[in-house]
């Protein structure tokens, strides 16, 4: 007896019909060209996120922003703090190259996306197979790009913790990618070798040709007439990406692109506030400081090994204890944006020494926030003594204004942005 088919061997009308998609252009080695430029962008997207979170030094006292049992950090050590610009060019490569890869994935997955609707949909259990691993991968991809443009905007529509769900999705990427290459290489190389490799990219629109056709394939059995190329196509998704670029690396380079960088509104540099008008992620109002937190009432609290003292904002500013000194330092933030400020204020290092504070200390800061991420965090032992590494005071040659941080702040070269902390209460150096 034969048992009835559950799938109908004929597609129905629509999509699933070979002949459905009908673009010359549409076929293996654009496919294989599209996938290459991802191959390369997307790990280095990866490998900067994990930079990333290795320089929020997890290990460390209040820095840890995943569950420490659960943390695919395998990598920890002391974030550098020379040059000051690292974490501003980590950063800012994280950031521009994963929005510069947005017109490419989606031109790939127009590249594939007859397979989508192959028919039947699941012929055998190693095209199930293969269809979980493009899923995985595509959702991972999207999840990652959306979650993260979201968060460059500073736009939180869910409910879980974006560091969280960011870092594991990262993982889960790189993962489906790594799968995705060893099922599909062979396919790509046979591909670049037939066309001879960049072939494509010379070939103009009058002689633009299907590629061989293969049942189940991406080339439609049923070509229409050429209306683009595969180099117009190659040259679209170039001037899109390219257009991402103008309009978002000025946040992280400075100079006269900064002011054209419209999808970064936190990094475009357009001052308002004079020498404080640089960009800021958390307000005094949303960090819940008021100005009878940060009056003349404010002191600052040393504390080390038992040994205790407080610092009132005139002593700190006086020069008498402490020397004052100014740096150019930058602050970078993991939003992409970075800026470059002329700070004033006493070091770190010279402060631990009133405490009798050794260089084997690691600093733990706290700050007025009431509540919040990051209101305590700790600093490694070579960024609490670094030379450059300031409580600042003052910026560009006046006081800090409360949503920089006054009464004071830490300024650290290299630091991420978040663990620059701002409305600075009490530092205390200890061994762990």
């Amino acid at each position: 007896m034969r048992l009835p088919r559950l799938v109908p061997k004929d597609p129905p009308p629509g999509p699933a019909r070979p002949d459905f998609w009908r673009s010359p252009v549409r076929g293996p080695w654009l496919t294989a060209m599209l996938g290459i430029v991802l191959l390369i962008g997307f790990p280095i997207v990866f490998v900067t996120g994990v930079l990333s979170h290795a320089a929020y030094m997890p290990q460390l006292g209040n820095n840890d922003v995943l569950p420490r049992d659960l943390d695919l950090q395998f990598i920890t050590f002391d974030w550098p703090t020379n040059p000051v610009w690292l974490y501003a060019l980590n950063q800012g490569a994280h950031v521009t190259i994963g929005i510069l890869l947005v017109p490419v994935l989606i031109a790939k997955l127009w590249s594939v996306i007859p397979k989508l609707f192959a028919w039947p949909p699941a012929p055998n259990a190693a095209e199930v197979l293969t269809k979980l691993a493009n899923l995985l991968l595509v959702g991972s991809a999207f999840f990652q790009l959306a979650t993260g443009i979201a968060n460059i905007q500073l736009w939180y529509p869910w409910q879980f913790n974006f560091v969280v769900a960011h870092f594991y999705g990262g993982w889960v990427l790189i993962f489906s990618i790594l799968l995705h290459v060893a099922i599909r290489m062979p396919k790509v190389r046979a591909a670049m070798r037939t066309n001879k490799d960049l072939k494509p990219l010379r070939t103009n629109l009058q002689n633009t040709r299907p590629e061989p056709y293969e049942p189940h394939g991406l080339v439609s059995p049923n070509p229409a007439p050429a209306t683009i190329s595969r180099r117009g196509v190659v040259g679209l998704v170039g001037a899109a990406s390219g257009a991402l670029l103008v309009t978002t690396v000025g946040q992280s380079v400075g100079g006269p692109l900064r002011s054209l960088a419209v999808l970064a509104p936190r990094g475009n540099g357009i001052a308002k506030d004079g020498p404080n008008g640089f960009p800021i992620n958390k307000t005094a109002h949303v960090a819940n400081i008021t100005s009878a937190m940060v009056d003349g009432t404010w002191a600052l609290q040393l504390s080390a090994d038992g040994e205790e003292l407080e610092l009132d904002r005139q002593a700190l500013l006086s020069g008498k204890l402490v020397p004052l000194r100014t740096y150019d330092l930058p602050i970078a933030c993991v939003e992409g944006w970075s800026t470059t400020q002329s700070w004033t204020g006493v070091r770190l290092s010279d402060l631990s020494r009133l405490v009798g504070a050794d260089p084997g200390h690691v600093l733990h800061v706290e700050s007025l926030q009431p509540r919040g991420a990051f209101r305590q965090t700790t600093l490694s032992k070579n960024q609490a003594h670094a030379d450059r590494s300031l409580l600042a005071l003052r910026v560009n040659g006046v006081d800090l204004s409360m949503d920089h941080g006054f009464p004071a702040r830490i300024i650290v070269p290299a630091l991420p942005g978040v663990h620059c902390t701002k409305w600075v209460s009490g530092l205390e150096w200890s061994h762990a």
